[in-house]
C-alpha cells in the first residue's frame, strides 16, 4: 500500500515519498524500507533516528530534518494499530456450519455465519451476521451474539447471555457460570440460586481463561468498548462501564461497580460492592477493600489502596527504616552511657 493511500485512509498528513510501498508492519528495531512503524514516546523519537523503517507514524511535533517519509498523526499509537489492520487483515473464515457442529433446529443463524468443528448452539440462540465460531465452542440456549463476532476455540457461553456486536472471545473464557453464591444454614452452606445473565455490550474483548460470572438476580453487565485481559475473574452481579481497561488476573468481587473509562492494572483484587469512580487508575497488585470508593480521576496503589502520593510517601518512609533504627540505637547508647555516668 502507498504511503499516500494509507495516510489518506487514515486521516492524517504525510511528507516525503508519498509513492513509497509499505507492505508490512515492524518494531523501530528490525523495520526495513518496505515496513511501517511508529513513534510513540520520547524513548521510541530516540530510537526512530536510527530505524530502517521506510516510513514512520509519528505526533506533529516529530522532527524531520532529514526528510525522511512520515505520517503525521495525532496519536501515533492508535493510528499504527488501525494501519495494521489495513496491512495484515484477519483471514476471513469461509461461511458455514462444519459437518461436526451441532446446531439446534430452532437457533437463528444470520447469514454468512462460520462454525468451526464440534462447535454447539444450543435451541433458541440467535447468531449474528458474519459472526465466527471457533472449533470445541459451547453456546447455551437462548444465548445471543450480535454481528460479526469472533469467538476462538473452545468458549463457553452458558444460557440466556447476551454479547453485543464485534465482540471478540478468546480460548477458554467463560460466560455465565454460577456465581459464588451461598447461604449458611444451620452448619452447612446452601447454594443460592444464580438466576441472572450476563449482559456484554458492543466492540468488547475478552481475555484467554477470563470468567464472567452471571448474576444471582439480574444481570452482571460489561458496557459497551470495554477490554478485559487474560484470567479475569468478573464476580455476580458487577457492572463494569464503557471502555474499561482491565489487565490480567484481576478479581472482582461480586456486586462491585465500576465506572467508565476506568484503568485497572494486573493481579488487582476488588472487595464486594467496591465502586471505582470514572476515569479512575487502579495500579498493579492493588487492593480495594469491601465497599471502599475509589473517586473519580483517582490514581490509587497499595493494599489497602490509598492515593498514589501518600502510597509513594509511605514507601520513602519505609526504605528511610534501617537508617532510622540505627540512629534510635545510636541514641540509645548514647542514653545509656549518660545513665552510667
Amino acid at each position: 500500500m502507498r504511503v499516500r493511500e494509507l495516510a489518506e485512509w487514515l486521516g492524517a498528513t504525510f511528507e516525503g515519498d508519498g509513492e513509497r510501498e509499505v507492505v508490512r508492519a515492524a518494531s523501530l528495531e528490525s523495520a526495513g524500507a518496505a515496513e511501517l512503524s511508529f513513534v510513540g514516546n520520547r524513548k521510541a523519537a530516540v530510537q526512530a533516528l536510527a530505524s530502517g523503517a521506510g516510513c514512520l507514524i509519528v505526533p506533529a511535533e516529530f522532527p524531520n530534518p532529514e526528510g525522511r517519509t512520515l505520517i503525521r498523526a495525532p496519536e501515533p499509537r492508535a493510528a499504527f494499530a488501525k494501519a495494521v489492520g489495513r496491512l495484515h487483515p484477519v483471514a476471513a473464515a469461509e461461511p458455514g456450519v462444519h459437518p461436526t457442529a451441532v446446531v439446534a433446529g430452532s437457533a437463528e443463524i444470520g447469514s454468512g455465519v462460520a462454525i468451526g468443528p464440534h462447535a454447539s448452539v444450543g435451541e433458541g440462540a440467535r447468531i449474528g451476521a458474519r459472526t465466527r465460531i471457533g472449533a470445541g465452542c459451547a453456546i447455551g440456549r437462548r444465548v445471543t451474539l450480535g454481528e460479526e463476532c469472533i469467538l476462538q476455540a473452545n468458549v463457553t457461553i452458558y444460557d440466556e447471555c447476551d454479547i453485543g456486536a464485534r465482540g471478540i472471545l478468546h480460548s477458554g473464557c467463560v460466560i455465565g457460570a454460577d456465581g459464588f453464591g451461598f447461604a449458611m444454614a444451620g452448619d452447612r452452606y446452601e447454594k443460592f440460586p444464580q438466576i441472572g445473565r450476563v449482559t456484554i455490550g458492543d466492540d468488547c474483548e475478552i481475555g484467554a481463561n477470563t470468567c464472567i460470572d452471571r448474576a444471582a438476580l439480574g444481570a452482571t453487565w460489561i458496557g459497551e468498548g470495554t477490554k478485559l485481559d487474560n484470567l479475569v475473574q468478573v464476580g455476580h452481579n458487577c457492572r463494569i462501564g464503557r471502555h474499561v481497561v482491565v489487565a490480567a488476573q484481576t478479581g472482582f468481587s461480586g456486586g462491585v461497580v465500576v465506572e467508565d473509562y476506568a484503568v485497572i492494572g494486573g493481579q488487582v483484587g476488588i472487595g464486594d460492592k467496591a465502586r471505582i469512580g470514572t476515569r479512575a487508575v487502579l495500579g498493579s497488585g492493588c487492593g480495594v477493600l469491601t465497599s471502599k470508593i475509589v473517586h473519580a480521576g483517582q490514581v490509587v496503589w497499595g493494599t489497602p489502596a490509598r492515593p498514589l502520593k501518600e502510597y509513594l510517601e509511605q514507601l520513602a518512609s519505609l526504605s528511610r527504616l534501617p537508617e532510622a533504627r540505627q540512629e534510635l540505637a545510636e541514641l540509645r547508647r548514647r542514653i545509656e552511657e549518660l545513665e552510667r555516668r
